[in-house]
């Protein structure tokens, strides 16, 4: 699944066009690497998203199918 999606999916970003924007500016990294929002993520691969308040880190549990429900959202990925 894209970046930008998963991102969206999991409720992260209220829109894909947000996460698009993140990566385009060079605010995610993918297992240390700054990404387009069209590199696919997988299980296991490591997350940081650069904000104001500091650097979000996750890590990618499972790759939803469809939308997650809000309180589904912390089976998909972990805090680090």
């Amino acid at each position: 699944m894209r970046c930008d999606l998963f991102l969206k999916k999991i409720l992260l970003f209220r829109k894909r066009t947000e996460a698009k924007e993140m990566c385009n500016k060079q605010l995610i990294k993918l297992n240390g690497k700054y990404i387009k929002p069209s590199k696919t993520v997988t299980v296991d691969d490591v997350i940081e998203i650069e904000t104001y308040k500091g650097i979000r880190t996750i890590k990618v549990l499972k790759v939803p199918d469809s939308n997650v429900k809000k309180d589904d959202t912390g089976s998909y990925y972990e805090e680090m």
